[in-house]
């Protein structure tokens, strides 16, 4: 499934790193970012959750809620978290199945292998959850920026 500006964002119902089940629902009504990001623990991933972290006040004061997906364990997710004092949700999509319905999970290629695995690609979620933007092949360190310039042009 490809999901296109205006659409309305797919229902989810995954848990977080504290065993907590969180759905599309609670989110709706304000502003939130959904990131899908491909592993916990790895280069890309590290500077893209640290990069949000830094910049979580500007997130807070804008009122834009931020939650990361990836098909990693509520237990790896935990522990990325807290090696990283992440503070927001990061939520386990084990069984892919939020990750599919995203049009996130798909072929990727590493030195010439190819692969399946999560896109690293971005969901503005508007209060009507509704997709505002798409951000997709996300630059790690840059895309909390990018972000907040975006949420801060549309403004939201």
């Amino acid at each position: 499934m490809k999901l296109s500006i205006g659409d309305k964002a797919p229902e989810f119902n995954l848990l977080d790193q504290h065993g907590k089940s969180h759905s599309l629902a609670e989110y709706e009504g304000g502003w939130f970012l959904l990131y899908f990001y491909p592993k916990d623990n790895t280069e890309g991933c590290i500077k893209e959750a640290c990069a949000l972290r830094d910049d979580f006040l500007g997130f807070k004061k804008l009122k834009v809620k931020i939650v990361g997906v990836s098909a990693d364990s509520a237990l790896s997710h935990k522990k990325f978290a807290d090696e990283y004092k992440l503070p927001f949700t990061l939520l386990s999509d084990e069984k892919k199945e939020v990750l599919n319905l995203y049009g996130v999970w798909g072929e990727k290629s590493m030195y010439g292998k190819k692969y399946m695995g999560t896109l690293r690609t971005s969901f503005l979620i508007n209060p009507e959850g509704k997709v505002e933007k798409i951000y997709e092949k996300v630059k790690p360190a840059e895309h909390s920026q990018e972000v907040l310039e975006d949420i801060k042009a549309l403004k939201i």
